[in-house]
């Protein structure tokens, strides 16, 4: 028999156990008991296995994302845009040397001296007198014997912009023109002037030409070459609906003609591919969720939200817990007026209506348009200012019934400053009770954040969070009809939002010293 079965019996020969027996009951740390405790309770760990999902969804998958969280999306649309409008002058139109040189009543006086065959008429106390040079020409003049209009059927353009011509040179062309052709000197410049409108430079380029179509196009930056109104004009003139139109560059473009009569003149409408954002576009490969108002993908959205909500959820309960600890910690362990202030300061924020108030501030700041990200900042201090005072209460209420135990008792009488009685002694013995606290106000905080953001008073554009994401479904349209945009988000929320709630009644029931092994 060897040394060590002899002494493991006893005097009656019974086997006996020693503490450093390898068979010894093992006992467990209090960490550990309530690890175990934990990880027995099937719900709250369904709970933690959300949160996980939920952080690695958020974090991870942002990162790896092919797209940024503000990176817009275009797609393609062919739009049926009315490009010119013709109109074929049958009436005499005035050019005038000046705004105020032949105002709107001669133009009538002059009509009705023409019917009455007079040369001269008077119109505001001036006496006017024209001249017919040519069929279709008239030349106006005022009392001083000054040219200040004159009239025609025909429409000069310039061949190089969309500015109109001088007064003296049109006058100069419409007098050569109407002669069948001719030459004219203007700002000692040569022009000639063919039967068929042209009028050309010394150089030999073209100038500008003489037409009876009106030809505008419908953008003021859009400058219309002769060639392409002459081959618009004969479309118009042998009564096409298409028409289509080849430039220098060598580019087609086609066009569709159709007569207004109303206005008497012609619309052509141009079909050209516009860009616009991919808005509201289906689920497909390149995006799973399909993408939102703006033309983002909403799956990147999705991830990027729940970064913003979990970080302000997160952050908020931190600068809660931090003003409720040292307050609270401070009230529990000095008692008397100290313990009086702050629980009268507990009260004070207990009556402020919060939500009104987050709503003031909200539209305070869209009013001086704070910048998104400092809005995130103030948002978060805010609710964290706010919300302490539950944390306090219940942090005074733990060290209240802490403080007049043996331990500290012991801890005094040893000389320990105060402080270390506090922050060593007593708040560690009140992190369980707290660690319950925060993982179930967290929930409530994203759910805060979210309200917000559903509201327009929380994150802002260009950030994306679960509340802002589901703020869409203000229209009827998207709420009925975009089932990907407002769903996920939602789902998200609630899936988070119960998942801290379940972890949250499963860490106080771990915590429970009352609770059975």
């Amino acid at each position: 028999m060897s040394e060590f079965e002899k002494n493991s019996k006893d005097a009656g020969g019974e086997e006996q156990y020693s503490l450093n027996d390898d068979r010894r009951v093992k006992t467990l740390s209090p960490g550990a008991l309530v690890t175990r405790r934990f990880l027995r309770n099937k719900v709250a760990v369904s709970g933690m296995i959300i949160l996980i999902v939920m952080f690695i969804f958020s974090f991870i998958g942002g990162a790896v994302s092919p797209y940024k969280e503000d990176q817009l999306f275009y797609r393609y649309n062919e739009q049926r845009k009315q490009y010119a409008a013709v109109k074929e002058n049958d009436e005499l139109r005035y050019v005038t040397a000046s705004r105020d040189s032949f105002p709107a009543v001669a133009k009538a006086k002059f009509v009705q001296a023409r019917k009455k065959g007079s040369e001269t008429f008077e119109a505001k106390k001036v006496t006017y007198s024209y001249v017919e040079e040519s069929e279709g020409l008239f030349a106006i003049y005022d009392g001083d014997n000054t040219l200040v209009a004159f009239a025609t059927n025909d429409i000069i353009s310039s061949s190089t912009s969309n500015d109109e011509l001088p007064f003296e040179q049109q006058y100069a062309i419409e007098t050569a023109y109407a002669a069948g052709g001719g030459s004219f000197e203007y700002e000692g410049e040569t022009y000639k002037v063919d039967a068929s409108g042209t009028v050309e430079a010394s150089d030999g380029s073209e100038a500008a030409y003489v037409s009876r179509y009106s030809v505008q196009a419908i953008m003021s930056d859009i400058f219309l070459t002769r060639s392409f109104k002459e081959e618009l004009t004969a479309a118009i003139n042998e009564d096409s609906t298409e028409f289509v139109f080849t430039d220098e560059d060598g580019t087609e473009a086609s066009y569709s003609i159709s007569y207004d009569a109303a206005s008497k003149s012609w619309k052509v409408l141009q079909t050209v591919q516009t860009q616009i954002f991919d808005t509201y576009a289906s689920p497909s490969k390149a995006h799973p969720l399909g993408t939102d108002k703006n033309g983002m993908d909403m799956l990147t959205r999705l991830m990027y939200g729940g970064r913003v909500s979990l970080y302000i959820g997160f952050i908020v309960v931190f600068i809660e817990s931090l003003i409720g600890v040292v307050l609270g910690g401070l009230s529990g362990y000095c008692g008397g007026w100290v313990d009086n202030l702050i629980m009268r300061i507990v009260d004070i924020f207990y009556c402020i209506p919060s939500l009104p108030i987050i709503i003031i501030l909200g539209a305070a700041m869209d009013a001086m348009r704070v910048d998104p990200q400092i809005r995130m900042i103030y948002l978060m201090l805010i609710l964290g200012f706010l919300g302490w005072a539950g944390i306090a209460r219940l942090v005074r209420g733990q060290i209240l019934s802490l403080r007049e135990q043996e331990f500290m008792t012991a801890a005094e009488a040893t000389g320990i400053r105060a402080s270390r009685r506090i922050f060593r002694h007593l708040i560690p013995n009140v992190i369980p009770q707290l660690i319950v606290t925060m993982t179930m106000s967290l929930g409530s905080t994203i759910l805060t954040e979210a309200t917000l953001s559903f509201l327009g008073l929380g994150v802002k554009f260009p950030f994306a969070s679960w509340g802002n994401i589901i703020n869409d479904v203000n229209d009827t349209y998207v709420l009925t009809n975009y089932w990907f945009i407002w769903i996920p988000a939602g789902f998200c929320l609630l899936a988070t939002v119960l998942a801290f709630n379940l972890v949250g009644d499963g860490l106080r029931d771990a915590f429970d010293p009352k609770m059975k092994r």
